[in-house]
């Protein structure tokens, strides 16, 4: 199927359909290059989250996300102990999949460790791509994969560093919605504006967590 034209007048990707949130989902975040080492790491669990359900699904849960995670601190989730698990099993506002919030803690050590240790999170994952945007240009979204070479290679990188929920499908979502490939359909308003968007001069410098007691 091939981009759809809006109210008004605009031309889209037809995934968000006329939801008014995943419009400006699409409109305003998916595919817009995200270089923030935190903001990649939120954006990877929440896709972990999504495994099995809709994007939107999540997308109306992300607020509850936030503020059940910390706002998605790995500093702060690293150190989740059994009791904290617990808790966010019993919280509604998310989904409660304890397979899912292990990994989200074991996915916030693994952050850590690539933070503290180099290269950081956001250089690991655009070297993959040449630090840049990989523009596609398709005219369907049948043709749109889903998944790709780079996103398995990644896929790889991740769990072997200790991320959970980081399938080729997963990543390669992943890779849509952060920018790191401009899925966005040729027909697409968005197109254009995503595929122009360059690598800043500088990534976002690591920062230290805050003393521990």
């Amino acid at each position: 199927m091939s981009g759809k034209q809006h109210a008004d007048g605009l031309m889209r990707c037809t995934w968000p359909g006329e939801d008014p949130l995943y419009v400006a989902y699409h409109d305003e975040e998916w595919g817009v290059p995200e270089y923030d080492d935190r903001a990649l790491f939120e954006k990877l669990i929440l896709d972990g989250f999504q495994a099995g359900l809709s994007w939107i699904t999540i997308l109306r849960k992300r607020d509850n996300f936030r503020n059940a995670f910390d706002g998605f601190d790995p500093y702060k989730i690293a150190r989740y102990d059994a009791k904290k698990v617990e808790a966010l099993m019993n919280d509604a506002g998310i989904v409660r999949n304890r397979a899912k919030i292990e990994g989200t803690v074991a996915g916030a050590k693994a952050y850590i460790k690539i933070m503290e240790d180099g290269p950081g999170f956001a250089k690991l994952l655009w070297s993959f791509v040449g630090d840049k945007p990989l523009v596609n240009t398709f005219k369907t979204t049948k043709s749109v994969p889903a998944s790709t070479p780079v996103s398995v290679a990644i896929s790889k990188e991740l769990a072997s560093r200790g991320f959970k929920f980081v399938g080729p499908t997963i990543v390669y979502a992943f890779m849509q919605a952060t920018g790191m490939v401009n899925d966005h359909l040729a027909s697409c308003h968005r197109h254009a504006t995503c595929g122009k968007a360059k690598r800043p001069k500088t990534l976002k410098i690591p920062r230290k967590p805050a003393a521990r007691a």
